[in-house]
């Protein structure tokens, strides 16, 4: 049997609110779009006693046994949700990590769309939440890669035809832990987000946004708040803003042409950092 192949889309957090705690998670609001950075994953059925699961490519280095896509098949495994059904898979790792683009969780939202699709398995909805929640709780904005507000109740919106943005996307020689960020958050703020629009999409609302994050990353990690104000100053910007809770920067344009020029003055100055150019999809 030949491979199937995915494409696992990077998500990136236009703008992000921290607007409550729970025991030990934070209650967020977020819009959310998708860029066309792409993780490759392929898979197949093998008879196989387990399920063989490897990671190649730029930035697989350091995965560890215990990450995302090994904890998904344990819980479709102890759920009995496979039927003994064994897999092989590869990904290609494309999207970096500790980057706040969701990559290891767009990797798990991709695979259960695909074994659903595929009628692998066959899951009702409030369980197919409770296995996403128990993986990462932005693995379920990835069951459909569109445009989405997610209320601060953790309800979610979903929109087509939004505005395009083309986006510089940078990251430094470092990630930034989830945990570690979120540790740092003392202030909450009141939902802004709970009566979403497509308007909410547009470059005039989300320039009057932030990340609730940026805060607490660019305390410890001064290098991503001189990232930003460089990117501040390049032509024709919509605006810029880290997504999720880093260490990427996200610069955003109307123009391929302005995008592309952001790149080449950003390589001028930080030779070293990862850069990318992708467009919202």
């Amino acid at each position: 049997m030949s491979f199937s192949k995915i494409k696992s889309y990077a998500k990136i957090n236009l703008a992000l609110n921290i607007t409550g705690k729970l025991k030990n998670l934070h209650k967020i609001e977020s819009i959310v779009s998708f860029i066309d950075l792409y993780d490759l994953i392929f898979i197949k059925n093998t008879s196989k006693a387990n399920h063989a699961i490897s990671f190649n490519g730029k930035f697989s280095k350091n995965i560890s046994k215990n990450n995302t896509v090994n904890k998904l098949f344990q819980l479709l495994d102890d759920n009995k949700l496979l039927k003994n059904k064994k897999f092989k898979i590869k990904i290609k790792k494309n999207i970096p990590q500790e980057a706040g683009l969701g990559g290891g969780s767009m990797n798990v939202s991709n695979l259960l769309n695909f074994l659903m699709k595929k009628k692998f398995i066959k899951i009702d909805k409030k369980k197919l939440q409770k296995i996403c929640g128990l993986i990462g709780f932005d693995v379920i904005l990835g069951l459909n890669s569109k445009c989405i507000i997610l209320k601060s109740n953790n309800n979610i919106k979903k929109f087509t035809n939004c505005a395009k943005f083309y986006t510089l996307l940078v990251q430094p020689n470092f990630g930034c832990s989830t945990k570690k960020i979120y540790s740092g958050v003392k202030k909450l703020t009141r939902p802004k987000f709970n009566n979403p629009k497509k308007i909410m999409f547009s470059s005039s609302f989300l320039l009057k946004q932030e990340n609730a994050l940026e805060k607490i990353a660019f305390l410890k990690y001064p290098k991503l708040k001189r990232i930003k104000i460089f990117l501040k100053n390049s032509k024709n910007l919509a605006f810029v803003r880290m997504t999720g809770s880093g260490s990427v920067i996200v610069a955003y344009y109307q123009s391929k042409r302005h995008c592309d020029l952001a790149k080449i003055q950003f390589k001028r100055k930080f030779k070293n950092y990862w850069c990318n150019t992708s467009k919202t999809i």
